[in-house]
């Protein structure tokens, strides 16, 4: 297949090689000339997708994409496709889509999870909104890219995926300092602290099959661990926090949710309850049968 490659950086070059590894014409450009195996150079984004049956671009943010969308646009052919792998915005790829749209091209968002030692591996997460049909066209050179492409829904959809994602990632990590510095400096040794809190009943399990538990299909009793017990161990924490002088941000909102879930009556339910609270604000109830997390369980 012909494929036109924008975006030749940390990301972009290894996954444009991988491209060309697996047989397929690579075209690639950017602002600097790179040299990547197997691809050939283009001088402009034009000419990398002029002729290209669908074209990738990885790009720092949505500014850079949306410059490029009359440029690209121009030079692309109706009924070929536009594969954006950046983090972008939900509102620009939508902009986008609408646009190529009325030029019979077809956008869609893929934005990637993996790093760049995904990108050289091909051991990447690639979520895609779009039209499906699109989607399931292309899969094949999506999976020359990364080894877990996943179609999410429409247009849009993969970026939310990919924002949800690493807001999640950004968060725990906050969290995971401020439990780490409590731990060493209430007196525990960094090694022994990191090794003890992996062998606990959190450490031995992937952060989101945690949702199946109790949040996604809503089933809070009977509790396997209460709230009133969940907020006696937060309230004994945040104490020995104030004794050794760590502050503990995150965890103080946790603990001000689950103050409320005592004061709401809920102290006998499970310590998951809690989380309905930022439900009410967000004013969503996220609600997934348990017969079909089974099967996305496997």
């Amino acid at each position: 297949m012909n494929i036109g490659f924008v975006g030749l950086g940390v990301m972009g070059a290894h996954m444009a090689e991988n491209l060309a590894r697996a047989g397929h014409a690579v075209k690639g450009s950017d602002l600097r000339k790179i040299d990547v195996p197997g691809v050939a150079w283009a001088g402009t984004p034009a000419q990398a997708a002029a002729g290209a049956d669908v074209v990738f671009t990885s790009l720092p943010g949505p500014k850079e994409v949306e410059a490029l969308a009359a440029t690209l646009g121009a030079a692309m052919a109706r009924g070929t496709a536009w594969f954006d792998l950046t983090t972008n915005s939900p509102a620009c790829v939508r902009r986008m889509h609408a646009s190529l749209a009325e030029r019979g091209i077809a956008f869609l968002d893929a934005p990637v999870s993996g790093g760049k030692a995904g990108a050289r591996s091909g051991r990447l997460a690639i979520w895609v909104g779009g039209e499906q049909a699109v989607y399931r066209r292309f899969e094949p050179v999506l999976r020359a890219i990364g080894d877990q492409p996943f179609y999410v829904g429409p247009v849009g959809a993969g970026s939310i995926a990919k924002l949800a994602h690493n807001a999640a990632s950004f968060t725990v990590q906050t969290a995971l300092a401020e439990i780490f510095t409590l731990g060493v400096k209430a007196g525990v040794e960094p090694l022994a602290l990191f090794q003890a809190l992996r062998h606990g009943a959190t450490g031995r399990k992937r952060t989101f099959d945690r949702l199946a538990e109790q949040y996604l299909p809503g089933a809070y009793d009977p509790p396997t661990f209460a709230v009133r017990l969940a907020h006696k161990d937060l309230s004994l924490a945040l104490e020995l926090a104030r004794e050794v002088g760590v502050p503990m941000q995150v965890a103080e909102r946790a603990y001000a949710d689950f103050e409320e879930a005592m004061r709401r009556g809920w102290s006998e339910r499970d310590s998951r309850t809690p989380m309905l609270l930022q439900n009410e604000r967000a004013g969503v109830s996220p609600h997934v049968p348990a017969e079909k997390l089974r099967e996305v369980l496997g």
